[in-house]
């Protein structure tokens, strides 16, 4: 531009310039990075120039006569002009879009800058009045520093603009500078930017290869913690001191403003870390809330971290009886017992008081009224596919009735069926053989929780002739007691004297009945029991494995030592004949569950199973790993799943069951993390057009274990899709898995997908039998019970509800051989997962107190500006309420005040007192 403006006209332009020219022979030379970047710096600048403002001309101008006082041999002049240069750059205002004035200016000096900074001694402060300077504007003195220190300050803001990427320059002048003034003075970007190179440097200086100190490193992020928690960065300081291995540092910098939004991020990241981290992260966030007095967010916790220390630890924390009181509902609801001498907090660990608050809440929700089974089939509304009449096993469909019976009507124990029938007329005798098992044991479903009036019910049928009907009234007995504790231990008083039984089926009944009753509870004492029947050879498979099963409901991830090696030396000594058998799933399941979610304390166990030749061996492995790892997400883990799918075997030849098993594994591991469970999804779509035929069988019931309770509408299309497949195997598990999909919700949608079912199928007796099965866990409860695992505003996954899921699901791996021949009775897994899906709210004195409420779709608010909903789409009742999977609840008005974090199952209310005094006030007015 200003050649072209050159008075000697366009001659000059295009004059021969020869290679003699000095000037020429120095453009010829190969430029340096450096040089190009100076150079395209000024050339911009140039181009600016002529449409300065008067304003920033002048800023220019000062910048650059600063500069030259720097290149001076006068050292006087040092120090004033760096401190001049300090005031006008952090004085400088700009847009949020564009680079402050004087760091643009600066640009083209910074090569020169760095030059001379680094050409000047080390020496100390050049005065005492300099050491004492204060910044301009923000009325803080800083210590001393030198002026070679001051000018790598300056250097290390300039370089945010100027320095090529890789070389760090930032921090290095800031690390170099020694500079002991809080580097928030800079700004929020240049923190930000502090941060970031932060983060590589440490990345750099930990490779093994070149492993250097890195404490300067650490100590420069503690002192920009501080500036991002007090200026909305909360994510910003906890991804920085992740980066820097260092995350309980965060502890003494969190104060009550801050500690709210820097644990709900860091609990959030904990699906997406890896071990330790994962851990790590749990253990910090629960110190913070503990050191704020949030007890019922560090129970929750250290739930989640399934440390029985850190759970008593939690427990006896508060002084408040109503805040213990409230902490003893959390621990019931995730069925942990814990020691107490307080009657009352006893009463609440035990769930003593479950049935009576459920039927309460049916009550109040006018749902008392016992279901038939018309009611529930609406067969008037299906349309027969043809005119000629259905040739249907009225025995199967008997069957079908006494479990849909039980599942509508569960807890209510009012049904016309079993409870209430008059004598002799009794449903059980509607059925034959197998079916009077399962038929007596629907009693134990429907006088669910109440172990008063379901005891007497049932004993009427303990010393019945026919031995189905005595099995079925032991396992009823186990059934009644799922999730409660009771000081008689009726439970285990019935059942323990059949446990060795001659009658295979009262043997079985009595065995998991115990595993039903006290799951999730480490009695010792019941391992005495029932541990030497799975090392006894002479007993059969189905008892062995029935027997691990229950120990691995009771001791579920408790990684007991002594289970462990039993059923691990049962599968090295048996015949290979006896573990091939179909109930051997059932004995790698058992070791399993030992082990849910407690990830890599499974290693050995791992390890040795490597060393079990045969198909058991894979199949326990696979199962070994999916339940270690339930409910994390890990990504690592769920692509080893997806390899064990990738093989095509010859079912002839080759065992694939463990091919099924990774398929529902999937599922376990990504349940809980929405970013997973939507990949997962995707996952099954694939390997339903692409696996072989035992993966497409196992996808329904993947589908199934992923949304159980939650019926999505995507996933609902898709199973019923499914489930008019040409494989009947996949159709039953499908229509299985929409039962499971909508348990407890009453959705009209599936209601009506598997009334158009029964049409499709209704010459069909095993897809119907499935179908009635499907609508009866729809209308479970007749609406208010759920079998989802994740409670505690999905924060908490029950090990005992996802031990009963997976039981269910994996008796579906061979459908044809359990529940659709004489093992029906493995539907009443899905008991251990049934819990109300209620709301209900106490006052301090432990009566009800109904408290108006807002209801709405749960709203992710982790890392929002501000206070934002948690909320939306919100209907206002009055508790108590039922919830939907995805719903959350919050208080409508400020009477009250809530002892717990989460307003779900059973929550503690005190009055508000400033509550009252507004309304004085207002009244007042």
């Amino acid at each position: 531009m200003a050649e072209e403006n050159d008075p000697k006209g366009v001659a000059s332009l295009v004059a021969p310039i020869t290679s003699k020219d000095p000037k020429r022979a120095d453009e010829d030379k190969p430029k340096s990075k450096e040089d190009e970047n100076v150079s395209k710096a000024k050339a911009e600048l140039k181009a600016e120039t002529d449409e300065l403002s008067e304003e920033d001309a002048a800023l220019k101008g000062e910048l650059e006569m600063l500069v030259e006082r720097l290149k001076e041999s006068d050292t006087t002049l040092y120090r004033p002009a760096l401190e001049s240069l300090r005031t006008l750059i952090r004085t400088s205002t700009s847009s949020l879009t564009s680079v402050p004035k004087p760091l643009k200016y600066l640009r083209p000096h910074y090569a020169e800058l760095a030059k001379i900074q680094q050409s000047w001694p080390d020496h100390p402060a050049s005065s005492l009045l300099d050491s004492v300077t204060s910044a301009v504007g923000l009325g803080k003195e800083e210590p001393a520093v030198s002026d070679k220190s001051l000018f790598a300050d300056i250097l290390s803001v300039l370089a945010m603009t100027y320095s090529d990427s890789g070389k760090r320059e930032t921090l290095s002048y800031r690390l170099s500078g020694g500079s002991e003034e809080d580097p928030g003075l800079w700004g929020h970007e240049y923190v930000r930017h502090l941060a970031a190179e932060l983060g590589e440097e440490y990345i750099a200086r930990s490779d093994p290869d070149a492993r250097r100190p890195t404490d300067d490193l650490l100590a420069l992020g503690l002192r920009l913690v501080p500036f991002l928690l007090t200026h909305n960065g909360e994510a910003d300081a906890v991804d920085l001191l992740l980066e820097l291995e260092s995350i309980p540092s965060i502890i003494p910098h969190v104060d009550e403003n801050t500690y709210a939004r820097v644990c709900l991020y860091m609990v959030s990241c904990v699906s997406l870390l890896i071990p330790p981290d994962d851990k790590l992260f749990l253990k910090t966030a629960r110190e913070i809330y503990r050191k704020h007095g949030k007890y019922t967010e560090s129970l929750t916790l250290a739930l989640r971290l399934q440390d029985s220390e850190l759970i008593k630890e939690d427990f006896e924390a508060p002084v408040n009886p109503h805040m213990k009181r409230q902490l003893a509902y959390i621990l019931a609801r995730q069925q942990v017992n814990v020691e107490t001498e307080d009657e009352t907090l006893a009463e609440i660990l035990n769930n003593t008081k479950l049935s009576e608050n459920f039927k309460l809440f049916g009550k109040e929700l006018n749902v008392t009224e016992p279901k038939s089974l018309e009611d529930i089939y609406k067969s008037h509304l299906e349309s027969g596919r043809s005119g000629a009449p259905a040739n249907v096993d009225s025995a199967r469909q008997n069957l079908a009735g006494t479990f849909v019976n039980a599942f509508v009507n569960a807890g209510f124990g009012n049904d016309k069926l079993m409870v209430e029938a008059e004598e002799g007329q009794s449903w059980i005798y509607k059925n034959k053989e197998h079916g009077m098992f399962s038929a007596a044991a629907s009693l134990g479903v429907s006088l669910l929780w109440d172990t008063d009036v379901g005891l007497s019910q049932i004993d009427k049928y303990a010393y019945a002739t026919e031995e189905h009907i005595k099995a079925g009234a032991m396992l009823a007995n186990g059934l009644i007691h799922s999730g409660i504790r009771t000081e008689m231990d009726a439970a285990l008083a019935l059942l323990s004297e059949h446990v060795e039984s001659k009658s295979v089926p009262l043997r079985v009944a009595a065995i998991i009945g115990i595993g039903i009753a006290y799951a999730g509870t480490h009695r010792e004492d019941i391992r005495e029991i029932l541990l030497p029947a799975i090392g006894d050879t002479s007993v059969s498979m189905e008892v062995a494995s029935m027997t691990a099963l229950a120990l691995g409901f009771i001791f579920v991830g408790s990684c007991d030592g002594e289970v462990t090696m039993t059923i691990l030396q049962t599968m090295m000594e048996r015949e290979e004949a006896e573990l091939n058998s179909k109930w051997g799933r059932f004995l790698s399941l058992g070791l399993a569950l030992l082990f849910l979610g407690r990830q890599d304390a499974s290693d050995a166990t791992i390890e040795t199973l490597k060393a079990v030749e045969g198909p058991i061996g894979k199949q326990a492995l696979v199962l070994v790993d999916i339940c270690s790892f339930a409910g994390t997400g890990s990504v690592l883990k769920i692509q080893e799943m997806l390899a064990h799918c990738h093989d095509h075997l010859d079912p002839e030849k080759d065992d694939d069951l463990h091919q099924a098993l990774a398929v529902v594994g999937i599922a376990v591991i990504a349940m809980g993390e929405d970013v997973g469970a939507d990949m997962a999804i995707r996952q099954f779509n694939h390997l339903m057009h692409y696996g072989e035929p035992v993966i497409r069988r196992a996808v329904p019931l993947a589908l199934g274990m992923l949304s159980a309770s939650n019926p999505v509408l995507t996933i609902m299309d898709t199973l019923s899709r499914y489930s008019h497949d040409n494989d009947l195997q996949v159709a039953i598990n499908a229509i299985l898995a929409m039962g499971l999909v909508g348990a407890g919700t009453n959705n009209a949608r599936l209601a009506q997908m598997l009334r158009q079912l029964a049409s499709y199928y209704s010459k069909e007796a095993d897809c119907l039998f499935m179908v009635r099965i499907a609508q009866g866990l729809v209308h479970m409860g007749k609406g208010t019970i759920g079998i989802n695992p994740f409670h505690t505003d999905r924060s908490l996954m029950s090990p005992v509800a996802v031990a009963g899921l997976l039981a269910t699901i994996i008796s579906f791996t061979d459908a044809k051989g359990f529940v659709l021949d004489k093992s029906h009775w493995m539907l009443y897994f899905i008991v251990m997962a049934m819990y109300p899906r209620f709301l209900i709210t106490f006052d301090e004195e432990g009566n009800l107190l109904p408290a108006t409420v807002r209801v709405g779709q749960a709203v992710d608010v982790v890392g929002q500006a501000g206070k934002p909903r948690t909320i939306s789409g919100f209907q206002t009742h009055q508790t108590p309420v039922r919830l939907g999977q995805t719903e959350r609840a919050e208080l409508a008005t400020e009477e009250f005040m809530s002892y717990s974090h989460v307003l779900e199952g059973y929550v503690v209310l005190r009055k508000n007192e400033g509550f009252e005094k507004e309304e004085e006030k207002m009244d007042l007015k």
